[in-house]
């Protein structure tokens, strides 16, 4: 019998033997030794065979403690532990085994919120009984690698991911399969590789028919301004901006939500409050809402089929309260620092403005709140002094029949003070002093 390998242990740091192993390992195939804490295994492709470095002795079982086989130095064992004697000496024990060859079957069964793996043939650990009466175990070691979905902020995409469970008849993953993908388990990796075996795997392709989980991903864009935080005039208007939490934005704001559920999704469930009172429900994939009165809203949207139903997601949308505050002072001397007469404001719907001279003469007027006077009459510069204006507005959290009162937009020599009962009605006037200085 020609030898492959031979492995001597001279100290073994055990509690109950300090005596050395004195058993090589003998085979046509090539064996490998695995220590498990204090415990030393042999492996083997298919047959056992071991020889006695002290000549011939006893061969005991560590289950039993009974003789196996007597004055011999070769042995050819069943898998399990073993122990030499000779005379009066009792050796380290050792434990053996044959590789469990490839033959596992794998089932999966996708459900909402887990992924089963059924699997048939021999999956036990490799285990053994030692001297003192315990059982001992050698962990078989398993990966499985397959596809998960993941959102790349545009799209569910395929990303490759790895688990390494606990090989068993039945693998519980904690997690659910949003799209189909192959599964490939690999068992018993590292001892195959020490032994040149062939890799032991088996591979099922779950369909997208198969697939019952559901996910989503909610996706708000908008058409809206955004509050200038320093309390300047508004920003100019945005055109399919992303819509985030935490961040205010001015009505009327107009919003696309998109679900971007994963393909096993057949219904949703759209929900949007306002504070704590529901005011919409929707059943569509995506949907579109006006938000035009200030307050906090939430939208919350879960996509689920048949068997299963997504978590929640949801987006909250701030819409700011109307605001407008006119300045006493603007400079146009070109040094870009307050070279307008602007007014700060958010959230308006309406807006009209217009300046008179001291004569009572109207020298300018606009519309737009985000625009306004440049400090110049028919193309030239006005003369500094001070000047009147008279504004008229209406934000977005006003009523829909909300009615101006009191004076019409002209020129008089005192100011309008706006009745602060009626929400969002600006009626308001004043001085503006035209400033030139030096640049």
């Amino acid at each position: 019998m020609k030898r492959l390998l031979s492995i001597v242990l001279l100290v073994l740091p055990v509690m109950l033997y300090a005596l050395p192993i004195n058993v090589e390992c003998v085979s046509t195939e090539k064996a490998t030794m695995r220590v498990n804490g204090t415990d030393t295994i042999f492996f083997f492709q298919n047959k056992i065979a071991l020889h006695s470095l002290i000549d011939k002795v006893d061969w005991y079982s560590t289950e039993t403690g009974a003789v196996v086989q007597s004055n011999d130095d070769y042995f050819y064992p069943e898998d399990g532990g073993y122990f030499i004697v000779k005379g009066d000496t009792e050796y380290t024990p050792f434990y053996v085994f044959t590789v469990k060859p490839a033959d596992i079957d794998m089932t999966v069964e996708p459900n909402c919120d887990n992924t089963i793996l059924r699997l048939t043939g021999d999956v036990a650990p490799y285990t053994y009984t030692r001297r003192n009466g315990t059982t001992g175990s050698y962990a078989r070691a398993c990966t499985l690698d397959y596809n998960a979905l993941a959102w790349n902020t545009e799209e569910w995409v395929d990303s490759a991911a790895q688990v390494k469970p606990k090989l068993s008849s039945q693998i519980n993953l904690p997690f659910a399969l949003y799209g189909k993908t192959p599964m490939k388990l690999c068992y018993d990796a590292g001892l195959r590789d020490t032994l040149d075996l062939a890799p032991a795997c088996v591979e099922v392709d779950v369909k997208e028919e198969e697939i019952r989980a559901v996910n989503l991903q909610l996706v708000t864009l908008g058409t809206a301004k955004e509050n200038d935080p320093a309390g300047n005039n508004e920003l100019e208007r945005l055109v399919e901006q992303t819509i985030e939490d935490g961040k205010s934005y001015s009505g009327v704001l107009e919003a696309a939500f998109y679900s971007n559920p994963t393909p096993a999704a057949q219904f949703y469930q759209w929900t949007i409050y306002k504070s704590t009172d529901k005011i919409a429900t929707r059943a569509d994939k995506e949907i579109r809402y006006a938000f035009s009165e200030p307050g906090s809203y939430r939208v919350v949207c879960r996509v689920n089929n048949q068997y299963c139903e997504s978590d929640s997601m949801e987006q909250v949308i701030s819409i700011s309260e109307s605001y407008l505050r006119v300045p006493n002072v603007f400079t146009p001397n070109g040094d870009g620092i307050n070279d307008e007469f602007r007014v700060a404001y958010r959230s308006l719907r309406e807006f009209h403005c217009w300046v008179y001279n001291r004569w009572g003469h109207l020298v300018y007027e606009w519309t737009d709140p985000a625009k306004g006077w440049d400090g110049n009459i028919g193309g030239r510069p006005a003369a500094e002094g001070a000047y009147f204006y008279v504004i008229r507005a209406l934000g977005t959290d006003a009523a829909k029949n909300a009615q101006y009162v009191g004076l019409k937009a002209s020129y008089k020599k005192r100011k309008l003070k706006a009745d602060e009962s009626l929400i969002g009605v600006y009626q308001m006037s004043g001085d503006i002093n035209l400033i030139r200085g030096k640049k």
